[in-house]
């Protein structure tokens, strides 16, 4: 028998289905090193999942049981743990009459009582101004947004996904021919757009790597676009990243013979790449790229902000250009890096407002039998947990600070999460996740990125109440691009909440029937205020959103789901004339560009 082991069929032969791909992996296999879930290796990743689901049975149904506890029935089914013990099962804030459902955390208790608070405390505010402009894309150009227009265009009209990923193809030799038939139709139609004659030819000749480097710059301008401008794209983008991540797989790169995926151009690699990163070590950097707030400011104020602002980027234009790095390129670095700080303005400062909100009208010292309590009892309004005021408000608040956290690293984890999605071994399996057909993927980067911000954000609030489970790789939150999408919807849920609330007494004092119609339902314009927060601190915070303690509860995620549960049942509160009232339209925003 003849070997042909050694001839590798052309690209215009697979393309044109003289010949079949020669496939080298599953698509379903994993790399024959141990896997990463979440960070950590396969095996305690799913130690802790069952752990998580044994507990739950436990506390749902223990009494019933009778002489069995939780710590029994781990030693019994799953055999002794690789630390030596049960972590929080074996505590006594483990109990569930003191903290309501599941108290389990993920990660080794030696991991959050390390020695990282030494490490924060000596960084310096320009030291982790630096370190966050490390992944801070830099601004688009007017020529690359030419391009980005282009790219919008050829994503617009592709159906890239709705080919790829479905269940019926017999063989994976069918689904590798079309992801390159669809990848190639993408490109020649990038190529014909931008000059006919150069994607004539290449439609001729499928001489594709002749033009490796603009296809790939194309993609990064929609990327680096879609980071910096995350309510754009919500569309294109996954048809984008699912692209790129089949483009990455070894059978397809071999007959592609280039790549598609290229970092994501970000403001300290351009100033390395001009060897001036000692412009961010200046004192006026942070003053040079502030975004400026009129929220509690006179006009004077605001003016003088904005003069101390471009004086303090005249004086580093001055001081750091030359040769290689212009002033004009200088000035675009830092309107990029206050691209950032607007994004924190936008997407952090009403995770804050409600942080406020919180310690204002519902402090964690107010009495049991107040009115304003946020007590909340399992089974009663939709509600999964069981716990008093000061447990409530504790849990809460440590909500809102770990997505205020998330919020302030959201570049750096979209940079982190692309590097999960793109990367060249990290194979993902299709499956049925019980929401639709998903590329159920690890993602070991942001896993481990979302463990160190879960540890800030223990320390800052002290105790911690719930799970700490982070889910990431499973039927929850299948792959990174999963992840980013869940949290970006933070910003959409909390921002129109606050502007009603900051709505509400403008809109009464304008109208008089509104100011009835307040005093009617709610005695006035500050028990309005208050009965909407204190129905989002106790039922946005409940458990509720799905059927299992796994799914939602009070698990990292599941936190998220309970506040989406919330904005669903919107309509059906009491208080929704005043929401339309004050000009709420929605909380998801468009989906048009």
């Amino acid at each position: 028998m003849e070997d042909n082991s050694d001839t590798q069929p052309s690209l215009g032969d697979v393309l044109d289905g003289v010949a079949e791909a020669v496939l080298t992996n599953k698509e379903s296999s994993p790399s024959a090193s141990e896997q990463l879930i979440d960070g950590m290796p396969a095996a305690k990743a799913f130690r802790h999942r069952e752990v998580m689901l044994i507990q739950a049975i436990m506390e749902k149904y223990g009494p019933q049981l009778g002489g069995v506890n939780t710590d029994s029935l781990v030693k019994e089914f799953l055999g002794a743990g690789p630390e030596g013990g049960g972590g929080k099962i074996d505590s006594g804030e483990g109990s569930y009459s003191n903290r309501g459902a599941l108290d389990i955390d993920t990660q080794p208790m030696a991991e959050v009582n390390g020695s990282d608070e030494e490490v924060d405390s000596g960084k310096n505010q320009l030291a982790e101004f630096t370190e966050r402009v490390k992944f801070i894309p830099l601004r688009l150009t007017f020529g690359e947004r030419k391009l980005l227009r282009l790219c919008e265009a050829a994503l617009n009209v592709s159906e890239y996904t709705d080919k790829v990923d479905i269940l019926t193809w017999k063989s994976k030799t069918g689904r590798i021919h079309e992801q390159l038939r669809d990848i190639c139709a993408i490109l020649s139609g990038l190529a014909v757009a931008a000059d006919y004659e150069v994607g004539q030819k290449m439609i001729k000749d499928r001489s594709f790597e002749d033009n490796a480097e603009y296809f790939a710059s194309v993609f990064e301008i929609g990327r680096r676009h879609k980071i910096l401008n995350p309510e754009c794209m919500r569309t294109d983008y996954g048809k984008l990243v699912h692209m790129l991540m089949d483009s990455q797989n070894p059978d397809i790169q071999r007959l592609l013979e280039f790549k598609l995926v290229k970092k994501v151009t970000t403001v300290y690699d351009y100033l390395k790449s001009k060897d001036s990163l000692l412009m961010l070590k200046c004192p006026d950097m942070l003053m040079a790229t502030t975004a400026i707030v009129d929220r509690g400011r006179t006009r004077a104020e605001v003016q003088q902000a904005i003069k101390c602002k471009e004086s303090a980027v005249k004086r580093i234009v001055r001081k750091f250009s030359n040769d290689d790095l212009g002033e004009e390129e200088i000035e675009w670095c830092l309107y990029s890096i206050g691209d950032n700080s607007s994004f924190l303005v936008f997407n952090r400062d009403p995770v804050d407002q409600m942080i406020s909100y919180l310690n204002t009208n519902f402090p964690s010292t107010l009495p049991t039998d107040s009115p304003r309590s946020l007590c909340i009892r399992s089974g009663y309004k939709g509600a999964r947990l069981s716990h008093p005021h000061s447990q409530q408000y504790q849990y809460c608040l440590q909500t809102l600070t770990l997505w205020r956290e998330i919020q302030s690293d959201m570049f750096k984890l979209w940079c982190l999460a692309e590097d999960d999605l793109l990367a060249s071994n990290n194979y993902y399996s299709l499956r049925d996740t019980g929401q639709g057909l998903n590329r159920v993927q690890s993602a070991p980067a942001i896993g481990r990125a979302m463990h160190d911000i879960l540890h800030r954000a223990q320390k800052q609030v002290g105790s911690w109440i719930g799970s700490s489970v982070v889910h990431l790789g499973d039927h929850n939150v299948p792959n990174a691009l999963t992840f980013i999408d869940k949290y970006t919807q933070v910003p959409r849920i909390l921002n129109p909440i606050v502007q009603v609330i900051e709505a509400i007494p403008r809109c009464a004092e304008q109208h008089a029937h509104v100011m009835d119609m307040i005093v009617a339902a709610h005695g006035s314009v500050k028990d309005c205020q208050l009965d909407i927060l204190q129905d989002f601190f106790k039922h946005a915070f409940d458990g509720s959103g799905a059927d299992n303690f796994y799914d939602a509860g009070s698990c990292i995620d599941g936190r998220l789901t309970s506040a989406w549960n919330w904005c669903n049942k919107l309509d059906k509160k009491h208080y929704y004339p005043i929401f339309k009232l004050t000009g709420f339209t929605g909380f998801d925003g468009s989906f048009k560009n």
